[in-house]
């Protein structure tokens, strides 16, 4: 007899569950979530909770911490060889606050003249991105009042994420989250970052660029 109703997903998660997932692992609250995605603040706790209960974990905060990624994405298909010396040096990407982030998009191009690589919207509104002679500048809006500078985050390019964080594991570094997946480009290439924080407590990022 035939079986009814959706076919088994191969994966651990659903393509959803990995997308609420990646979300929460990027620290975004279940509101948040519900907005970003268009569904209802209920069914992203349904998702959180399977989540949770697939991957054997005790609670929310376990998830954000979790590392896994998933089984038809460039990560989990890319062959991993641990290097035996962890070099950080390469400045990919660094996090600006702005005000208006169409209107610094234009000022960025039109006065600068800077080359504009893509815009794609977010929870937050538009996330812009210009290339600085091979340094990523990175445009979202400031939701939380700081002064201009205060939240700048330098994110550290390095070829396998998952590599650097165990390495950076080891050494007693503090992460706050887990490498997570934040955009998949139209090419299938994969932009994946994890955050820690330095001696003083202040954010840094890992970010690696993952081609399918």
């Amino acid at each position: 007899m035939a079986q009814r109703g959706r076919p088994r997903h191969p994966d651990i998660l659903t393509p959803t569950e990995w997308r609420v997932v990646d979300m929460v692992r990027h620290g975004m609250t279940n509101r948040q979530i519900a907005g970003g995605r268009g569904i209802s603040l209920d069914a992203v706790k349904q998702h959180v909770a399977n989540a949770v209960a697939k991957l054997a974990l005790n609670n929310r905060a376990a998830l954000r911490k979790w590392q896994g990624a998933p089984i038809d994405s460039a990560l989990h298909q890319k062959e991993r060889t641990m290097t035996s010396q962890l070099q950080l040096g390469v400045l990919g990407q660094i996090a600006r606050h702005v005000k208006e982030v169409k209107r610094s998009e234009a000022w960025f191009k039109d006065v600068l003249g800077l080359k504009h690589l893509f815009t794609f919207p977010s929870r937050i509104g538009d996330l812009a991105f210009f290339d600085c002679g091979g340094t990523r500048l990175f445009l979202s809006l400031d939701e939380s009042g700081a002064e201009p500078g205060e939240q700048n985050v330098l994110y550290f390019s390095v070829p396998d994420i998952n590599v650097s964080y165990a390495e950076l594991q080891c050494r007693g570094v503090e992460f706050v989250d887990a490498p997570h997946m934040i955009f998949k480009h139209p090419d299938g290439t994969e932009e994946w970052m994890v955050f820690f924080k330095d001696c003083d407590g202040q954010l840094l990022g890992l970010m690696s660029q993952v081609k399918a």
